[in-house]
């Protein structure tokens, strides 16, 4: 297995008890109280939040949240407020917490005070499957619609550098990531322009456009996913049966596929946002407390080992 599970990342975090710090757009919301009050206990992070200072501190107390450490800013533009304390070096990664998705993204993209880069910005999720032993990287799960060749190829370049950030201790040396170019089949067609783009940008893969990764595609998911589905289909290929990550052909794909796993599997998963000049922890308003800590673990373990390189 080339990903990190959780729990490995867990301990990771633990033992450094660094304390980053994480700034939270919009702290009027239980989960993510709860999550920055517990990464702080743990000597994770230094929290901050933005928002409705009043609301905040109501909702800390209704749910005896100690806030006494954190740092609360008073804004109505929590999202604005959230990018300035990156920006100004006093946080190393954002949350997104009880905001909508285009207010967020307003903030972030924007051209002067952003965190704009020339990198194609996507969500990136990690899935871990303990049934099946299986640790899975997904993109773009939540903000490009439908990317172009360049863009994909550019999603292709986080997939690979985020799985090599979260390499798993025992993996050896000279293991590179599996990616799947996903599909609803394997075979190119002119009737379905992803499938074209699949092969291409494996073929960019051959000719060593994405060093430091295996890049296979199309494939669907049982190709990706089960072993025995190759066998069965006879299909080869060093990612059949074997992918560490996933890119999908737009965020329908995505999306759909991610939550179903999300809410019918035994899993655990967490998820940030990729080409921002800093890591935003970007999830839905709708998850978990949990789901919040198992993002941190892995941003802030990325974080690490990035200022190790």
């Amino acid at each position: 297995m080339y990903i990190a599970g959780f729990d490995e990342m867990f301990r990771a975090v633990d033992a450094r008890r660094s304390q980053v710090g994480v700034v939270a757009a919009g702290g009027d919301d239980r989960t993510v109280l709860e999550a920055l009050s517990q990464a702080a206990r743990r000597g994770w992070i230094q929290p901050i939040v933005t928002g409705d200072e009043a609301a905040i501190r109501k909702l800390a107390d209704e749910l005896r949240i100690d806030v006494s450490e954190f740092r609360i800013i008073d804004s109505d533009e929590p999202a604005k407020a959230a990018v300035a304390e990156i920006r100004d070096g006093r946080a190393a990664l954002m949350m997104k917490g009880q905001i909508s998705t285009p207010a967020l993204m307003k903030a972030v993209l924007h051209r002067d005070t952003g965190l704009r880069t020339d990198r194609v910005i996507g969500q990136i999720v990690l899935l871990e499957i303990p049934r099946d032993d299986r640790r899975l990287l997904l993109t773009d799960t939540g903000i490009t619609i439908q990317p172009t060749l360049d863009q994909k190829a550019d999603l292709l370049r986080s997939l690979i550098e985020t799985a090599r950030l979260l390499k798993d201790e025992e993996t050896p040396a000279d293991a590179v990531p599996h990616v799947a170019v996903m599909s609803a089949t394997e075979k190119p067609t002119d009737s379905m322009p992803d499938t074209l783009e699949a092969a291409e940008l494996q073929k960019r893969g051959e000719a060593g456009e994405f060093p430091g990764g295996i890049v296979q595609g199309p494939l669907s998911f049982d190709l990706a996913y089960a072993p025995e589905a190759g066998e069965k289909k006879k299909i080869a290929g060093q990612v059949v049966g074997d992918a560490d990550a996933m890119l999908f052909p737009n965020l329908l794909a995505a999306n759909l596929t991610v939550k179903a796993i999300m809410y019918t599997a035994e899993c655990r998963f967490g998820g940030y946002l990729c080409g921002t000049s800093a890591p935003v922890v970007f999830m839905s308003r709708a998850d978990t407390t949990s789901t919040r800590m198992h993002s941190l673990a892995f941003t802030l373990q990325m974080l690490h080992v990035r200022g190790r390189e």
